[in-house]
Formats: structure tokens, sequence, C-alpha cells
């Protein structure tokens, strides 16, 4: 089971779980409120139709869990957090439901409320972390069988590859060590774990589905060692390495271990997930709205550019983005067409390049606003380091 596997089943079971709870609400308040299950055809709320609710109600469900992060990062989810996480957004999910939706009915007493809402409360929780701990004990049991496993590589042949070696095979459950690679002459691994040297990098990360690189270089010098780490970045692996006394002293980075050997990694962000979930959440929110709302003056601009000068409306440019993904960012033209001739150069003040409404653009940054999409897209975000 790959990733986009393991997150459509976790989505499928949350939005079994919460449509179950939806219709045991559904029968709880008919028979209840009106004595009865069935006395019409009809299913509803005194105020609210039912039938609609039955999509409405999981699909909120699953928005409110994405935003709390738990899609992420599914395959290192435990029982413990998943069952804090699960009984913390269920509570949040069924205030907003009862303050939205029940409190507006026509009841004789209060004592009515409390019980609907601890009910949706109860089986929310219960039967959603139900699914979640059968999803759990599957991917555990894979793990532990190994159906399933984390492809690792280390970089390096000398002591520190060994000693890296020897605790990762006897700590980590779910991790395979695949082999080694050699960066220099000074190999002291058994020839048969030698996948080749890091000039090959590209071939042994795709033929062995490589998950996790470690560097574990025995005398890693700065530029050696951020050498090694950009020329993998672009592979969208986890890239560890063996600490500096600087990484352990100012905690710049998250720091997981392998029995007694400390290892930073660098592309596990020290955002916890539910704050890279509701950033996200946030940037799709924000560049739509700002994309609806500037539609009209977007086509304005299309206009004037084009009585402006011959050429496309807008200029986009590559750029390297995330895990050195390629994209092209996207702003209004405000050049003739031609202007660089293949190469770019810095413009101006007085740059003659510029057009005359270019020049407006430009001073006030609105060239800038169709990068939007390009935050819908998500290659970039709102708030973040610059492409």
């Amino acid at each position: 089971m790959n990733k986009k596997e393991r997150i459509f089943n976790i989505l499928a079971y949350d939005f079994l779980a919460s449509a179950m709870v939806w219709i045991l609400m559904i029968v709880y308040r008919k028979t209840i409120y009106y004595g009865s299950l069935i006395n019409d055809y009809e299913i509803y709320f005194p105020n609210f139709d039912y039938t609609s609710t039955i999509i409405l109600f999981p699909l909120f469900c699953l928005l409110a869990h994405y935003i709390s992060g738990y899609y992420l990062n599914i395959h290192k989810k435990t029982y413990g957090k998943t069952f804090l996480t699960t009984i913390t957004i269920s509570a949040i999910i069924s205030l907003i439901v009862f303050f939205v939706l029940i409190i507006d009915d026509i009841v004789v007493t209060y004592t009515y409320y409390y019980h609907s809402l601890l009910l949706l409360f109860g089986t929310l929780s219960l039967i959603t972390y139900l699914f979640r701990a059968i999803l759990i004990y599957r991917i555990n049991k894979n793990y532990k069988t190994k159906k399933w496993t984390i492809n690792t590589i280390i970089i390096g042949t000398g002591v520190n590859a060994q000693k890296i070696a020897k605790e990762f095979e006897s700590n980590l459950k779910r991790h395979s060590l695949i082999g080694f690679v050699s960066t220099d002459n000074n190999i002291k691994i058994n020839n048969d774990r030698v996948l080749g040297n890091f000039l090959q990098i590209n071939n042994i990360i795709s033929a062995n589905d490589i998950e996790e690189v470690i560097i574990a270089l025995d005398e890693p010098g700065e530029l050696k060692l951020f050498g090694y780490i950009n020329a993998l970045y672009k592979y969208n692996v986890d890239i560890k390495f063996t600490p500096r006394l600087y990484e352990i002293l100012t905690g710049s980075a998250r720091i997981d271990a392998i029995g007694i050997n400390p290892l930073v990694s660098i592309t596990n962000l020290n955002m916890p997930d539910w704050q890279v979930s509701v950033k996200r959440f946030f940037d799709i929110i924000i560049s739509a709205i700002a994309l609806i709302l500037l539609a009209p003056f977007f086509l304005y601009f299309a206009i004037k550019i084009n009585r402006d000068s011959k050429g496309p409306v807008f200029y986009m440019q590559e750029r390297i983005g995330l895990l050195g993904k390629t994209f092209k960012i996207i702003k209004f033209r405000t050049m003739y067409v031609g202007a660089e001739n293949g190469t770019p150069k810095l413009s101006s003040a007085n740059d003659d390049r510029i057009t005359p409404f270019g020049r407006i653009l430009r001073k006030y940054r609105i060239d800038e606003l169709p990068q939007f999409w390009n935050i819908l897209m998500g290659e970039i975000s709102i708030f973040g380091p610059r492409p």
C-alpha cells in the first residue's frame, strides 16, 4: 500500500464512520423526538432536510480532520495520539453542529439538547477511532511482517557508517537497510553491501525505491556535508545526518535517535502536522477568494496590457520550488516581447524594455497578483521562503 492508497483508505474510513454516526442521529431524533422512526417517507429535522446533511456532515468531518493535520504522515500515527486527536476534533465538530443546527430546533426541555450533543460526540469519537485503530493495526502488521518497509541507504562507508548501520538494524523495525553508497576510497564495509558511489545516486534511489537517506561520513566538512544534502534534496526522500555539536545545542533541526546515536532530520518540518495543514488551508482559502474578487480587475489589466503592446498578457518564468521541483511562476507581462532575447537581465527604473502600462503595474506590484494561482496550486505559499 503506497502513500496515496493509505490516504484514500483513511478518508474512506472517516467518511464511512461519520456517515454511520449521522444515520444513528437520524434514528435517535426520529425515535425520541417524534416517538416513531418511520411516520412518512421524508427524513428531516424540524427545520433542516436530513437527506443533504447525510453527505454534508461527513464532508465537514473530513475537512475538520484535514485541518487537524491527521492525514499527514499516516504511517507514523500511534494509537494514543490517534485517540487524543479523534476525541478533540470530534468534540469541536459536535459543538459546531450543535450550535449551527440543533440549537434552532423547538423542543420541550433542554435535556434533549444535552443528550443529542453527548450522543453525537460519543458515537463520533468511538466509531471514528475504531475505524482508525483498524487501519493502524493493518499498517503496523504490514511493517512487522516486512510486507511494507522503509528502504534506507547510508551515505558513507567508514567507521561512522558502520556504527550507524549496526544500531540501525538492531533498533528500527520498520526500516530495511538496503546498502551503502561510497563517497571516497575509505571503504570499511563489505563490498557486497556497497551499491555504488555517490555519482550513481540517481540510479540507486530509483532502482531500490529509497525513502530515507542517512549521511554518515567520518569527517564531514560543512561544505562537503551540505553539498550532499543539496544533491539529495530533489529526490523527495527523508534526509538525515549525524549532527555536529551546533545542531544538538541549538535544536535548529528535528533530532531523531537510532539507539544512542542522534540524527538530524533535514527534511521533516519543525512545524507540527496541524500547523502545516492549517497553513495550506489558509493558502487555499485566501488565494481562491483573491482570484474571485480580483477577476474583474484582471480582465481590465489584460485589456490594457494587450492594447499597450503586442504579446501575451501573462509572463511565465521557470522557478525552483519545494524539493527542487520546477514550476512556472505567473506574472502580468510588463516588458515588450523579446526584450530579454533569452537572457534575463536586472531592470532599472528607466529601463526602456518596460512598457508604459508595465511601469504602473511594477510600481504598485500589481504584476505579482496572478501568483495567487501558483499559491492555489500549492507551488508557493503566502507566507514562506521565496521560490
